[in-house]
């Protein structure tokens, strides 16, 4: 079938994007679901950083690729062998597909798929097909096993979760990565106590998910640092207790003045050494401190030995929030739906394909926390 399509042909083109145009709106053509996989159309995509760490070239992969690895769509078709779905079954797509055979999927640690990841990295779907090309037959690779920035998607079934009918789907489009990565690194990697303190460094929607998870599972302090003024004001406005500009030359005194001495958890969503570096250090002895940021690959950081034993101190880091999308999505929705998981006040644009490069330029730019293509 033919198809409208965001194709990114070369990483490293520089800003702005609403001028040098590094995304593409293509009509290309995709093919049928295989055994174990499902077409569905799309309903909305979200614009994540890890999109834009793609395009700007700071996670490598292979071009050229069709984008986009957080949406919500709906069922049309399903290959031999799926099971559990039928067409007009809502679904969140999750982009970390799990074949559910792997050592980590038989440990319950379904992100860590191992088939998953050498899909993911050879721009495949997870039986390692690809159903995208352009019209001159030319292969064209999936981001994630998802590839949403497109009218419709073929996916294997364990890139997507059903959903309940009563979520908006430009809502429910958040759940398959910000929700699943922000709350699950908050309540499955740190495991949040009720009581704790938390401090989150980074507020994009991964970060801000991240916030309203440590106050779905009781935090009685929360610490929300960033560099801009409008993300601290959101972040108040969410429930945080404390906020604190990034680039104040005292902030690690004034968290720990206003902590004890630091936070139980420290949460870095903001894709940079420096904020996992000031993460670390308003973690309180004994603390911990998480991170699901993905930098890029060479990048490194120094961590002092001797602090991590003598404080007792735990360095984790997160992929996907640490989740089992089956089990823990339907679970986010049910917190949002009773009022608990407030996920739609992340949404700050809802826009259309053609503006996907804009897009991206207010992301780069820190002017949006999630921006929806809605379909």
């Amino acid at each position: 079938m033919k198809m409208r399509a965001a194709v990114l042909d070369k990483m490293q083109i520089p800003q702005p994007y609403a001028t040098t145009k590094p995304i593409s709106i293509e009509t290309i053509e995709l093919d049928a679901p295989g055994p174990g996989e499902v077409l569905v159309k799309m309903a909305a995509a979200g614009l994540c950083h890890s999109d834009l760490s793609v395009i700007n070239g700071d996670r490598p992969r292979v071009m050229p690729m069709v984008l986009g690895h957080e949406a919500s769509a709906v069922v049309e078709e399903l290959g031999a062998g799926v099971v559990g779905l039928q067409r007009g079954d809502h679904v969140a797509l999750v982009f970390a597909p799990n074949c559910g055979h792997c050592l980590p999927c038989r440990e319950g640690r379904p992100a860590l798929c191992e088939p998953g990841f050498a899909a993911g990295a050879a721009g495949s779907l997870l039986g390692g097909a690809r159903r995208l090309h352009r019209t001159d037959k030319s292969l064209l690779n999936h981001q994630a096993g998802v590839s949403c920035f497109a009218e419709y998607a073929v996916l294997a079934r364990g890139s997507l979760v059903k959903i309940d009918p009563e979520v908006p789907l430009d809502v429910g489009a958040l759940f398959g990565c910000a929700v699943l990565t922000g709350v699950g690194a908050a309540i499955n990697c740190a495991q949040m106590k009720l009581g704790s303190s938390a401090a989150i460094v980074g507020l994009g929607g991964v970060g801000l998910s991240a916030l309203l998870g440590a106050l779905a599972a009781g935090a009685r302090q929360i610490v929300a640092i960033d560099k801009l003024d409008s993300k601290l004001e959101i972040a108040r406005a969410l429930g945080a207790t404390h906020t604190f500009r990034a680039d104040d030359p005292d902030l690690i005194a004034r968290v720990k003045a206003a902590t004890s001495n630091g936070v139980d958890v420290a949460i870095e969503a903001a894709s940079a050494i420096a904020a996992l570096e000031t993460a670390y250090k308003i973690t309180r002895p004994g603390g911990t401190t998480v991170t699901v940021s993905l930098t890029h690959p060479t990048r490194t950081f120094n961590l002092p030995a001797t602090n991590l034993v003598v404080e007792e101190r735990t360095l984790k880091g997160s992929f996907l929030g640490s989740a089992v999308p089956q089990r823990d999505l339907p679970r986010y929705i049910a917190l949002y739906k009773a009022g608990r998981l407030p996920i739609d006040k992340l949404v700050t644009h809802r826009i259309r394909l053609d503006e996907i490069n804009l897009g991206f330029d207010r992301l780069a730019n820190g002017e949006a926390i999630r921006q929806v293509i809605v379909f």
